[in-house]
This record gives structure tokens, C-alpha cells and sequence, in this order.
């Protein structure tokens, strides 16, 4: 298979993703990968739900009066749009719409970029409330917790700047969309880590 070919909307497969044996082995290397990512955020949630409302003597927070459930919604917002907006990105794909999957991938950066930076805020509010990472197990479990969540935004948002800028002139190949699509499957999957976030964390934590 020739990653070089130049194909035309009607000749362009239905699956460009996994086309190729390299493509269907990053298709099947990353879901490995995810099943990984899924038991590293099993523990997370775990010892947070063992550690939640624990802190010492004289220094306690509570969920119900820290978290802030309308900052979390706008931010759950936020997230599910991109997540959407990567759906059309892949749709574009598919179609052999180059200009179209750019724009909507460009679309998701910056509504994952409203996130963190929302995230950013949260955890500077937090700080200067007295509840930083160190100030008690509850807390460090949920630095921790939101906290990895959130790097693995940035990195989600690295990757898809870089493939952004460095395929702007390319244009499609069998070698890039399987790049794309993998960087899309890596979106859903933080979007997903977050609603069990925002269920379990703020939710019931302000909530329940």
C-alpha cells in the first residue's frame, strides 16, 4: 500500500483508518493501551472514594461545601461538545473532507483549552480556600485524581496540535488517518474518564 497516493472523494476508502496493517495495528495497540489507562483511573477512583471528607482535626472540608457543582457542569459541557466536535472532525474524515476535519479537530482544541483553563481556575480557588494537595489525604486524593485527568488533556491537546500543524499542507494519507482517528479515540476516552468524574466526584459529592 502506497502511503504516498493522492486519492480523490470517491476514491478514498470507507475506513481510511484501517486500511493499512499499520493502521489496524495502532487501531488494536491503542485500545491495549486504553484498558491500561482504564485501571490506572479504576485506582484513582478507588482510593478517592476510600479518602473522600478525611482530613485532620480543625482542617476539614467537606464535598458539599467546597465543590462548586455549576463551574463542573460548564466544564462537563465544555468536554462532551469537544467530544462531539471530533465526532464531526472523523465524519470529515471518512468523507475525504481535509479542510472540514481540520476545522472541526481546531474546534475541539479550543473547547479543550476552555476546560483547563476552567480547571486551572477551580484548583487556584481551591488553593487559596486552604485546600491544596498537601493539606490532607481527601485532598491529595483529589489532586491526584482530577489532576491526571487533566494531563492527560494536555496531552490529548498536544497530540492533536502536532498532527494539526504538521499535516496542514499534507493533506490525507493512509499514513495520517489513522493518527487522527487514534487522537479521536484518545478524546472520547477522556470525555468518558471525566462524566465518571463529574458523577462521582461533584455530583455526589454535593449531592449525595
Amino acid at each position: 500500500m502506497d502511503f504516498n497516493t493522492k486519492y480523490t472523494p470517491q476514491s478514498w476508502p470507507d475506513h481510511p483508518e484501517q486500511v493499512t496493517l499499520e493502521g489496524k495495528n495502532k487501531f488494536l495497540g491503542f485500545w491495549l493501551f486504553l484498558g491500561g489507562e482504564t485501571v490506572l483511573f479504576a485506582s484513582l477512583f478507588a482510593t478517592y472514594l476510600a479518602l473522600k471528607d478525611k482530613g485532620p482535626s480543625g482542617m476539614e472540608f467537606s464535598t458539599h461545601s467546597l465543590y462548586e457543582l455549576p463551574l463542573a457542569f460548564v466544564m462537563t459541557m465544555l468536554l462532551l461538545t469537544s467530544s462531539l466536535t471530533s465526532v464531526y472532525a472523523m465524519y470529515h474524515m471518512k468523507n475525504h473532507n481535509f479542510k472540514g476535519m481540520q476545522t472541526w479537530m481546531a474546534i475541539t482544541v479550543f473547547l479543550g483549552l476552555g476546560f483547563l483553563a476552567l480547571e486551572i481556575y477551580e484548583f487556584n480557588h481551591y488553593v487559596h480556600l486552604g485546600f491544596n494537595y498537601g493539606q490532607s489525604a481527601f485532598s491529595s486524593a483529589f489532586f491526584t485524581l482530577v489532576g491526571t485527568h487533566g494531563l492527560h488533556v494536555v496531552i490529548g491537546l498536544g497530540w492533536i496540535v502536532l498532527l494539526l500543524l504538521r499535516n496542514a499542507k499534507r493533506g490525507f494519507s493512509l499514513y495520517n488517518a489513522p493518527k487522527y482517528y487514534t487522537a479521536s479515540l484518545y478524546w472520547h476516552f477522556i470525555d468518558v474518564v471525566w462524566v465518571f468524574i463529574f458523577t462521582v466526584v461533584y455530583l455526589m459529592g454535593v449531592v449525595g
